[in-house]
């Protein structure tokens, strides 16, 4: 017999949550402790794996600095590209507004951007951190970017002087990596007690809002693709057709199975058939899974403003923004984590004090939606790396199939 992957248990769990819920609502609601249990332990991944992948990738970046203008342009691409997938992500949600009539429960903690009143300049202010240790033990995540970003600056500064702390770092991240991968095994009872307590506590209504935060999020998608990738490959002259062709394998492999590594051996074969320079694809591919992911980064916006809709938050245009800084920030060098996305927004959720059943809840229908954004993901790294080719003045000629990166 067949034996059910994790996404197809989560699923199941899922499934049993909403039956025992919508059952008998007062049992389900006795499952409390075990959702709590499940967040304790996603909540406990945060810190440790933001500082080790965040200081790892920023000190362990000689290669940008080799590759020099092709680095530098590069980076610049990709945060031009995911700030512009937050926002579009942030308008759609603002505009369909799909968590209001959820009423998910407030945390008791208050958020970390005060609520009320509040100014950019106190907002920047509570961006750096006093101590860190405070700001792990609290869950003040943009403070521990904050921290981790000059931490990992000053390591690359000192070069080789900090090999021993970089390599900590490294070494932290693969843990948390494996951590994660524990926590995970847990996620369908987690989630499953999770959503029998929802809708055992506010009914079969939310199921609605689910409902439409899917398509939203669906819409949003392809209205990136559509318009935003579109509008660069036709500013840019790149070759409409051929760009697709050499695009579409690696996009269906990345649909299909939901992972973006399965996807980048043939993504970067097939880009450099397309005519983009071996070093260009070897260097940006790589380098784009975690600096460029354009669908998660959407999913993230969207999804994060979606619990302050369903849990009746309000969150002003300043607050909204720094949100997106967050995630911006947060959502780098952890492609390999185990369910990443959900990673990143219970951390973000804890920050603005908004209530991490909304990241359980989430995580019952993530599949449906790591479809969609690993899909652009893959589609987002194919384009930056013939972005990055037509900047440096190449022609994108069709290379011959013997000079590919890989042969079949």
């Amino acid at each position: 017999m067949r034996r059910l992957s994790l996404t197809a248990w989560i699923f199941v769990g899922m499934a049993a949550g909403i039956a025992l819920g919508f059952a008998a609502p007062d049992i389900a609601r006795q499952l409390q402790p075990v959702s709590n249990i499940f967040l304790r332990l996603i909540k406990s991944i945060i810190a440790p794996l933001l500082f080790g992948t965040l200081v790892y990738g920023i000190a362990g970046a000689g290669n940008i600095k080799t590759m020099g203008r092709i680095g530098v342009k590069a980076i610049v691409y990709f945060e031009i590209v995911t700030t512009v997938a937050l926002f579009l992500g942030l308008a759609a949600v603002n505009l369909v507004r799909p968590g209001e009539g959820m009423r998910l429960e407030k945390t008791a903690a208050e958020a970390a951007v005060p609520q009320g009143g509040t100014s950019l300049t106190q907002i920047l202010e509570h961006t750096f951190p006093s101590s860190v240790i405070d700001a792990m033990a609290k869950g003040e995540v943009l403070q521990l970017v904050v921290f981790s970003f000059l931490f990992g600056t000053a390591c690359a500064a000192i070069g080789t002087r900090a090999k021993p702390i970089v390599e900590f770092a490294e070494s932290l991240a693969e843990v948390m990596f494996q951590y994660t991968r524990y926590v995970m095994y847990l996620a369908p009872i987690g989630v499953g007690a999770a959503m029998a307590v929802t809708i055992g506590s506010k009914g079969i209504g939310v199921l609605y809002g689910l409902g439409k935060l899917v398509l939203t999020m669906w819409a949003a998608q392809i209205l990136f693709v559509v318009v935003v990738l579109g509008a660069i490959v036709v500013l840019l002259r790149i070759p409409m057709k051929r760009f697709a062709a050499a695009a579409r394998e690696p996009f269906l492999i990345a649909f299909s199975t939901a992972s973006s590594e399965a996807a980048l051996p043939r993504a970067l074969q097939n880009m450099e058939r397309f005519g983009v320079p071996k070093h260009i694809v070897a260097f940006v591919m790589p380098t784009g899974y975690s600096f460029n992911l354009d669908g998660t980064t959407l999913y993230l916006s969207l999804a994060s403003v979606f619990v302050a809709q369903a849990a009746g938050v309000p969150l002003t245009f300043w607050q909204q923004i720094v949100m997106m800084l967050t995630l911006m920030l947060t959502s780098k060098g952890v492609a390999g984590v185990p369910r990443a996305a959900i990673v990143i927004l219970s951390g973000t959720l804890a920050t603005f004090g908004l209530p991490l059943e909304g990241a359980a809840v989430l995580l019952g229908i993530d599949a449906v939606m790591d479809m969609a954004r690993t899909s652009v993901n893959v589609l987002g790294n194919c384009l930056a790396t013939a972005v990055i080719a037509k900047w440096e003045g190449h022609s994108l000629e069709p290379a011959p199939a013997a000079e590919a990166i890989s042969k079949e």
